[in-house]
């Protein structure tokens, strides 16, 4: 195999008796052999047994979830069955239809995705259509699930696409909600799979999940195909550095992670004023305008998204060839998602870190979490750029919001005058 394809395994997809539409499916997509978790995954699958999957980022654990889900519908003898796939970001739900969308073409079966922020009214209508296969994020689908346009109980398959991200995020008591409304554990198939799976995720699984098997699949530091490197900042420091890096290193594409909405506006409008062609992704950027902003990366009208953690779960675009964390995270599973966001599926990639004043203490966090050393470089004078002065960000209204607080402000002024 080539340097890229040294991730895969010897095991072929022709390997296993997979259905012939998904097959061919499959074919078209150019995947000839898995990845260690399709690998290790895919036996246990045509056994239909529960999974507990644990692998990095970019190693092909959305494919081994749909094809589990894909497999278990088209062997039912009950039409009726639904799988549902649940997500903790939007952007994460959208990515896991597309992909579901190619491995599905050969078949009769149909999905939808429902998410929070856009097109409630259009969503509502997709539900009322044929659909074997509902992709969501937990909040939308409790809401449709209350107006009984979602009947749990069709769902004899579950998915949780990165739990330990729903549990950070606090929708613990949501996810509980909806398993518990769903066919009993032992009469559905339930998979769970992340890149880092916690105590507190496992304990989870094996609440809500009939006699789990763990499947860990563990990339080794020799293996590893990012290059981490810390550079010491002064916090006054930092644009110049990120510009200098930037114009020095000139990625193909690139991700600027910062911890606040705040600082990645600041960023953007440094690079925009610098001649970088820069957008900002954050989470009070309008739904439509994101999954735009996403396609125009992944098409490369621009070079460099800047972007808080909304975007470091959910983004599968190639050829990302560095991250810099401008900020370190706080909390180094983060780390792990963000840096995935390079080097997916075999590529190289580089992930450049600032190990500034106000971030720096959380370095050695993220160091023992990896398992893995920095390479820390001096910040020598020719890496620090001259920095024009900042452009101010365009900024789109969103309509939406706007019409709705229109129409509350003329419901209060009605009600007064009839006061």
């Amino acid at each position: 195999m080539n340097d890229k394809n040294r991730h895969l395994t010897d095991a072929k997809f022709t390997d296993f008796p997979l259905p012939e539409a998904l097959q061919s499916a499959i074919s078209d997509l150019g995947y000839t052999h898995c990845t260690p978790i399709q690998a290790k995954s895919l036996p246990a699958i045509l056994d239909n047994r529960n999974i507990i999957g644990k692998a990095d980022t970019g190693t092909g654990k959305t494919a081994t979830f749909l094809i589990a889900a894909i497999i278990n519908l088209l062997s039912r003898t009950d039409k009726s069955a639904k799988a549902l796939i649940l997500s903790p970001t939007r952007e994460l739900a959208i990515q896991i239809q597309k992909e579901c969308e190619t491995l599905i073409k050969y078949t009769d079966l149909k999905s939808v995705v429902v998410y929070g922020g856009a097109d409630y009214e259009k969503q509502k209508q997709r539900l009322t259509e044929n659909h074997d296969i509902l992709i969501g994020t937990v909040g939308r689908v409790i809401d449709f699930s209350k107006q009984k346009l979602i009947n749990l109980k069709s769902f004899q398959v579950m998915v949780l696409d990165e739990a330990d991200r729903m549990l950070d995020m606090g929708f613990i008591k949501d996810v509980r909600y909806l398993l518990k409304r769903l066919p009993e554990p032992e009469n559905r198939l339930n998979l769970l799979f992340s890149a880092t799976i916690n105590f507190q995720v496992q304990e989870f699984a094996y609440e809500l999940m009939n006699d789990p098997e763990l499947i860990s699949v563990e990339t080794k530091k020799s293996e590893s195909k990012i290059e981490q490197i810390g550079y010491f900042v002064a916090n006054n420091e930092k644009i110049a550095l990120l510009i200098g890096l930037i114009k020095k290193e000139a990625p193909t594409r690139s991700i600027v992670f910062t911890n606040m909405k705040v600082t990645a506006e600041k960023v953007t409008a440094f690079l925009q004023g610098n001649g970088i062609s820069a957008a900002l992704l954050s989470g009070d950027v309008p739904q439509k305008r994101r999954e735009s902003l996403v396609k125009e990366f992944g098409a490369g009208k621009f070079p460099v998204l800047v972007a808080t953690d909304v975007a470091a779960r959910g983004l599968h675009i190639d050829e990302v060839s560095h991250v810099f964390n401008y900020d370190l995270p706080q909390d180094p599973e983060d780390y792990v998602h963000r840096i995935g966001r390079t080097g997916r599926i075999g590529s190289s990639g580089h992930a450049i870190n600032f190990i500034c004043e106000s971030y720096a203490f959380y370095q050695p966090s993220i160091e023992e979490f990896t398992e893995t050393k920095m390479l820390t470089l001096p910040v020598t004078e020719d890496l620090i750029a001259e920095v024009a002065p900042a452009v101010p960000i365009e900024r789109k209204k969103n309509t939406s919001r706007n019409k709705q607080g229109n129409d509350r402000n003329k419901q209060r002024q009605t009600q007064s005058r009839r006061r």
